[in-house]
């Protein structure tokens, strides 16, 4: 045991949980944590963002890329609120996150003092445990349990805020190796697994949703061992591309508002729908009370919460994925729908999503990515037309190759995660995908990535617009343009370049090719400013609050 200050403790908490990146940015009453982080530098690696959103979404789209949980830094006040929409991003699409923040001494605290808010309760509702720390004793437990509860269950963000004077003062320290993280099991009930095998053994017609909750739950291979045993078509969530191959003929693509109509009918049609690891979002459902009403439906969630919150349900299981997918593995015969299997196969051929293949668009922007990245890329998105593209277009082999704001939809999330992404994972290819709208947001992080030479690749489909919206505009709205137009005198390609980036436009599907196939060679940031039309659509589509068995194409109206 030995004498360290708070701020020490910190590094060697970091350390005991394996931390070897953190992102943020420093201010006067986090100085002396970054102090300590000098002195150990060559352990942790603390990459200074531009601003401190972008250090949240750096350590969600690091956390995504890898399954550890990121780190973001940041000073009190305006430093640690900056952090606070990286926070509810993770929080939605329960991604493992902890944000340290430093405050104001603890003389000082409720006094309006410089610089001082209480972020602990600012970040109640958007985390799943935010902690003050007024004392140096309690601080190394406090950060333990942090790391704990983010990992834990259904995990999420944590917020540990330290007072200054806590990360001056000495407390007695001693190393402690992490407590094990255990799968959530007591929950899951053999009655609850004998009512889902009856009812799947009844099915003629079953269908199977896939959530993120595989995805963090690291469940994958079971899910898949899964659904080839029970021989049954398979959609997915934006959170779970990748849990199926997006190549597997038994795959029908995302289902929801901009989903295929395979997967929107097929669903519709179904006499059981098994829903593994999803949250029946509003996007993915529609009209809840529309949803799926010829089908009995299992719902298999860790969160209790979860279950009959959005959608009733006939039966289900709490429990972690990856041990329910295990029983039920063991407790199902192979089934054969091949009957089922080509109805489904027939609904492929009627109803293929479709765009022009010769002419610069934002699906043949992401098809072009996918094709010269073999389809192995970590590809990141903003939020919007492109971020759909990116779900419809790219087929994405396993999980975490997608990142994405899904629940809350954050415009500006792209390219922090696109970082962070990349550090963590230094042997891929990581492409962030956005707007011009969403670019303009946090485009500052091009200048880090340019200080550290982080070789990301960002796109920007440019259609001057911001297009989703005006999507909407455009059908919903009679074409009342209001605030969506940018077509103003940006330059994407000088900014980047200021900022120390390598930059190109394209206009053309050639000369897109050729700038993409430049900056895969380049070993340094890249910027491709690629020009669409102003008025491209997503397509297929659902009307908000519609069911989603009224999906409709360009075609259809």
């Amino acid at each position: 045991m030995k004498q360290l200050t708070g701020s020490e403790i910190v590094i060697e908490c970091l350390k005991e949980q394996g931390v070897d990146t953190v992102f943020g940015y420093p201010g006067g009453t986090i100085l002396n944590v970054y102090d300590a982080l000098y002195k150990h530098q060559d352990e942790i690696k603390h990459v200074l963002t531009s601003h401190e959103q972008g250090a949240s979404h750096a350590a969600d789209g690091y956390a995504r890329a890898t399954g550890k949980v990121g780190v973001c830094m940041a000073t009190s006040g305006p430093g640690a609120t900056n952090l606070v929409t990286g926070i509810a991003t993770a929080y939605m699409d329960s991604i493992p996150l902890v944000a340290i923040t430093a405050n104001v001494g603890v003389s000082l605290l409720g006094k309006d003092s410089f610089q001082e808010v209480d972020i602990a309760g600012v970040v109640m509702p958007i985390t799943k445990h935010s902690f003050i720390v007024k004392n140096v004793h309690e601080l190394a437990g406090t950060i333990r349990r942090a790391f704990k509860i983010a990992k834990s269950g259904r995990p999420g963000p944590v917020l540990v805020d330290i007072t200054k004077d806590v990360t001056a003062n000495l407390a007695d320290y001693e190393y402690k190796e992490p407590e094990e993280i255990k799968r959530v099991t007591a929950s899951i009930k053999d009655a609850d697994i004998e009512k889902a095998v009856k009812l799947i053994n009844k099915a003629k017609k079953p269908f199977i949703l896939v959530g993120g909750g595989v995805v963090a739950s690291d469940a994958y291979k079971e899910f898949r061992q899964f659904a080839k045993l029970m021989d049954a078509p398979v959609c997915d969530t934006l959170m779970g591309k990748g849990v199926m191959d997006g190549n597997d003929p038994h795959y029908t693509g995302m289902i929801g508002m901009h989903g295929t109509k395979v997967s929107n009918f097929g669903v519709t049609e179904s006499d059981l729908l098994i829903v593994v690891g999803g949250r029946f979002s509003d996007r993915v459902i529609g009209n809840a009370k529309k949803f799926a009403n010829n089908s009995k439906i299992i719902q298999i969630d860790v969160d209790p919460a979860e279950i009959n919150k959005n959608v009733v349900v006939d039966a289900s299981i709490i429990g972690d994925a990856k041990e329910v997918l295990t029983r039920l593995n063991n407790s199902i015969e192979q089934k054969d729908n091949r009957e089922w299997l080509a109805e489904i196969d027939a609904m492929k051929e009627k109803y293929p999503v479709t765009y022009p293949t010769d002419i610069l668009t934002g699906p043949t922007v992401i098809s072009k990515v996918y094709e010269m990245t073999n389809g192995d890329a970590i590809i990141t998105t903003d939020v919007g037309q492109h971020q759909m593209w990116a779900a419809q277009m790219y087929k994405y082999k396993e999980p975490r190759q997608l990142l994405t704001s899904g629940g809350l939809g954050t415009m500006g999330y792209g390219l922090g995660a696109c970082i962070g992404a990349k550090v963590g994972r230094p042997d891929k290819t990581v492409v962030n995908i956005a707007g011009d709208g969403c670019f303009r947001m946090n485009m500052n992080e091009i200048a880090t990535a340019a200080r550290y030479n982080i070789p990301i690749i960002q796109v920007v489909i440019n259609n001057h617009v911001l297009g989703m919206v005006r999507q909407w505009q455009t059908l919903f709205y009679d074409k009342r343009y209001s605030n969506t137009v940018l077509n103003d005198a940006v330059d994407f390609v000088k900014i980047s370049e200021g900022m120390g980036a390598l930059a190109f436009s394209a206009t053309t599907l050639e000369e897109f090719e050729e700038a993409f196939g430049k900056a895969l060679e380049a070993g340094r940031p890249c910027v491709i400013d690629a020009q669409i039309g102003e008025d491209d659509k997503v397509w297929p589509m659902v009307a908000a609050g519609q069911p989603i068995s009224t999906c409709f194409s360009e075609e259809d109206l």
